[in-house]
């Protein structure tokens, strides 16, 4: 009885929400200061995301009484738009949905920060995250030095395995090692979902332990919506944030390509078959979009109610929350 008497008050307290509300007000005067325009985009689009690792909230039957409409997971393929219109350098600040995660450091509803810049690579990129970062923190906590260590020198680092030329068996053997063990419905998976096992797993946990930590160049398998370079092997020009080791960011030097977009997209919604997901619809107007001219671009993508909870020394992502998915 007593918990049905309290629940309708916040998850967060009142000092946490004006903690949240200086973040917001600090991350629009830097963009302000530096000419980036904020922008608002739709919450509900009647595409969805073939990515099977991001599962999307639908609506019931739309305004016409026939398409459903996509909850979206990040305002990105909106926003490449924009900047396919000329817009120049955007950022949005809104709320973005993803079925299926809730935890710790998980709420289904959750505010994003996302912003692109024309003209700069992933590198550059995450010069601007740290600068922001640093700035967002003041008063808060203390950051030490930043570091930015390669993919692949995360692996040699704390597993002493290249993950680029290691098979499967090399990455299981590694996994036992590590106490992982058999992972159950593992055993017929493929390279990327071990090396996700090992870095989810074995290396997270120690990244941003004593400053922002950033991870860039990852295989070209897991490029999302990242340039590929050619090297040997290729890489996918993308990166993460972590500080405490939680990841917080996501950014890529973006892919301008429509008719290699679309190739990812279709073979994503190849997987979704093999794996017994609903299929969703295509983007057609991003793909349009880029066809008609994505500038040269970098764009991230930052949470900002991990960020609020590794800067105020949060305990889990609901006590930065007005209200959690469960008091909601």
């Amino acid at each position: 009885m007593t918990e049905q008497v309290t629940d309708w008050q916040p998850t967060a307290t009142l000092a946490a929400l004006r903690q949240r509300a200086e973040l917001l007000a600090r991350l629009r005067r830097y963009f302000a200061d530096q000419g980036v325009l904020e922008v608002e985009t739709p919450l509900l689009s009647s595409a969805g995301i073939p990515d099977p690792h991001i599962p999307s909230f639908t609506t019931t039957p739309g305004l016409d009484g026939v398409a459903s409409r996509y909850l979206n997971t990040s305002p990105e393929f909106a926003m490449k738009r924009l900047l396919a219109a000329g817009a120049g350098p955007i950022f949005q600040v809104c709320k973005a949905f993803r079925c299926g995660e809730q935890g710790k450091y998980h709420n289904p509803e959750f505010t994003l920060l996302e912003w692109y810049r024309p003209g700069f690579d992933h590198l550059r990129l995450m010069d601007e995250v740290d600068v922001l970062v640093r700035q967002l923190a003041e008063g808060h906590r203390p950051l030490g030095c930043s570091e930015k260590l390669s993919y692949r020198a995360c692996f040699q680092r704390y597993l002493d395995i290249d993950p680029f030329r290691a098979d499967v068996s090399t990455l299981k053997s590694c996994a036992r090692t590590q106490g992982l063990g058999e992972v159950a419905g593992l055993s017929v998976a493929g390279k990327d979902t071990w090396l996700d096992l090992l870095m989810s797993h074995c290396i997270q946990p120690y990244l941003g332990k004593d400053g922002p930590l950033f991870v860039y160049d990852y295989p070209a398998s897991q490029a999302a919506l990242a340039r590929i370079r050619p090297a040997e092997p290729p890489v996918a020009e993308r990166f993460e944030l972590f500080i405490d080791g939680i990841e917080l960011a996501n950014g890529f030097h973006e892919l301008q390509d429509a008719h290699e977009q679309r190739e990812r997209f279709e073979a994503d919604l190849v997987r979704r078959q093999v794996e017994k997901l609903e299929p969703v619809a295509l983007d057609e107007r991003l793909l349009r979009a880029l066809t008609a001219g994505l500038p040269a671009c970098a764009g991230v993508a930052l949470g900002l109610d991990r960020l609020q909870l590794v800067l105020t020394d949060c305990s889990h992502i609901r006590d930065t929350l007005a209200f959690s998915y469960e008091h909601s």
